[in-house]
């Protein structure tokens, strides 16, 4: 199974849905970069419909973009991320979707100027994780929403992903060049609150929310997980919604503000995958974003009320047992 083999595959799983020509937009200074997602956007169906550097886009050309936007932007000045945000509240306001190509150390402004269109971002991506997302918004656009499917069918999806990611790393590595729930229920569920209390006989009170554990504790826990790594093969344990809960724990009970390059570090899962996570949990209500108040171009992830109180039970329930690990 070759390069050109996965990129059918990708796009055979949105083939069903797919109707009528999607019009694609595609900016990038790097010319190969440009010629592979032309020729990828030929094998998906794509009408291109510009196709060139990251001046086109900076020169505000009136011209429609199309449905789909593909930016690669490894680095950019303060002109170009004050593009990427006329770029984000363009999108939002006509339906376009976006997908952002960037690099570890652009990550977080990027994410920061992109506050209203929720794209797709990619960290130093391979051409395979490309295809990937070409493929994914291919499907999303033709009919098959992500925000009308069961937590459970979004999941699903999520790992099927991750899945086509570990071929595409083994293809690269050979290439020389290179139990189902009800509908209603979500799998990111929260457990059921503390049981109420009765006052004298009156209607039942919610009982008190225990504090945040110890952020002893908590970064104990991290370093053990991530001890692991040293004697077994991290796949066996990949689990980055649970470690970015942790580390958002930690963090919030040490009124730490959390960057989502740091997020993506302490899931110990690579960038481009742990954002999908945080874009899934943003979705489930366990995560969300705050802007800086300071810089309009850095955001900050955090947990919800929802999910901060679901931690601080949980922790509760282990009780002194866990405390005697600090």
């Amino acid at each position: 199974m070759g390069q050109a083999a996965l990129i059918d595959f990708t796009y055979e799983m949105a083939a069903d849905s797919a109707g009528m020509k999607l019009a694609l937009s595609v900016f990038s200074d790097r010319a190969e970069i440009r010629d592979d997602l032309r020729e990828d956007a030929e094998i998906a169906g794509f009408a291109l419909r510009q196709c060139g550097p990251l001046a086109e886009l900076l020169d505000a050309d009136p011209r429609p973009l199309g449905e789909l936007v593909f930016l690669d932007c490894p680095d950019l000045d303060g002109a170009g991320y004050a593009a990427l945000s006329q770029l984000d509240e363009r999108a939002g306001r006509t339906g376009a979707r976006l997908i952002v190509s960037t690099t570890v150390d652009a990550l977080d402004a990027v994410y920061g100027c992109c506050a209203t269109s929720h794209p797709q971002i990619l960290v130093n991506p391979r051409r395979a994780d490309r295809v990937i997302a070409l493929g994914r918004m291919l499907a999303d656009l033709s009919g098959l929403r992500v925000r009308e499917l069961s937590e459970e069918d979004r999941l699903t999806l999520l790992r099927i992903t991750e899945q086509v990611s570990h071929i595409a790393e083994r293809i690269d590595m050979l290439t020389p060049d290179s139990t189902a729930k009800p509908s209603g229920e979500s799998v990111f569920r929260f457990g059921s609150a503390a049981p109420s209390r009765r006052r004298n006989g009156e209607g039942p009170v919610r009982a008190t929310r225990p504090p945040l554990p110890d952020p002893r504790l908590v970064r104990r826990i991290i370093q053990q997980r991530q001890l692991r790594g040293r004697f077994f093969d991290g796949d066996l344990f990949s689990d980055p919604a649970w470690d970015m809960l942790l580390d958002l724990t930690a963090a919030r009970a040490e009124h730490l503000r959390v960057s989502v390059t740091s997020l993506c570090i302490a899931s110990s899962v690579p960038p481009t995958t742990a954002l999908r996570w945080i874009s899934q949990m943003t979705e489930a209500g366990l995560l969300e974003r705050f802007e800086d108040d300071t810089d309009r171009r850095r955001a900050f992830i955090q947990l919800t009320e929802k999910s901060s109180d679901a931690m601080a039970r949980y922790f509760h329930e282990l009780g002194q047992a866990a405390a005697q690990m600090v």
